[in-house]
């Protein structure tokens, strides 16, 4: 069995995947020294407050221009976040090389899309739920609301208000590219998905770590 450890550290959770299993841990309480023995490390960092130190068996992964037939749109290719571009390579790899739109849910949210060409068309960045109710902290917050509503609680107007921007947000973008692109399968991942999932307006495939297995994917592609 592959001893590799597959490492997707995030702004708010690190994942690893090591002989099939999936772990996490918040990513403020990570340490390297967590992770048993191994001879190779493949990274994906998009953490801003993460630094890795330089070891011989790291290899830090960055977005490439392309993965078999799937296109990196990116003028810089690097410059697309490690996790979007991975996370699209084990939706290419599941959806045999078909368009789809891919939606990770998570500190931020993106949307990413792919036609079925395997040319990746673009994407979008917003903040994710926590993300936007952390601006004002000092709002407390009611998971016990529902969208288009209003409230008479400062709680209750900023939870369903807040919710609603994500939630529309979402249903909006995944609307206007369905409306042009009406076959692309849409897959989802991200730890953010129970937050939101009884608000989204449309069918998707859950998958949970897509990243991680990108990064598996991307490490036995490359060598």
């Amino acid at each position: 069995m592959d001893s590799s450890i597959y490492l997707d550290i995030g702004n708010s959770k690190t994942k690893w995947k090591y002989k099939g299993k999936y772990f996490d841990t918040p990513t403020n309480c990570f340490s390297l020294d967590e992770l048993p023995n191994s001879s190779k490390i493949w990274i994906s960092n998009v953490s801003s407050s993460f630094v890795l130190e330089s070891k011989s068996n790291f290899s830090l992964v960055e977005s490439q221009k392309r993965y078999k037939s799937l296109v990196n749109s990116y003028e810089k290719p690097n410059m697309l976040g490690s996790d979007r571009w991975l996370a699209m390579i084990a939706s290419y790899e599941i959806n045999q090389a078909k368009g789809f739109i891919l939606i990770d849910i998570g500190t931020a949210i993106t949307i990413d899309v792919v036609d079925n060409t395997g040319l990746h068309l673009g994407g979008v960045i917003f903040p994710g739920l926590s993300k936007i109710r952390d601006i004002f902290d000092h709002f407390p917050v009611s998971k016990e609301v529902k969208i288009n509503e209003i409230s008479q609680t400062t709680k209750g107007a900023w939870s369903i208000g807040t919710l609603d921007l994500v939630v529309n947000g979402i249903n909006q973008k995944i609307h206007d590219i369905k409306t042009n692109e009406p076959d692309l399968e849409i897959y989802l991942t991200g730890g953010g998905r129970s937050d939101l999932e009884e608000f989204l307006d449309f069918s998707y495939i859950y998958h949970k770590n897509l990243v991680l297995d990108g990064l598996e994917l991307f490490a036995n592609n490359v060598g």
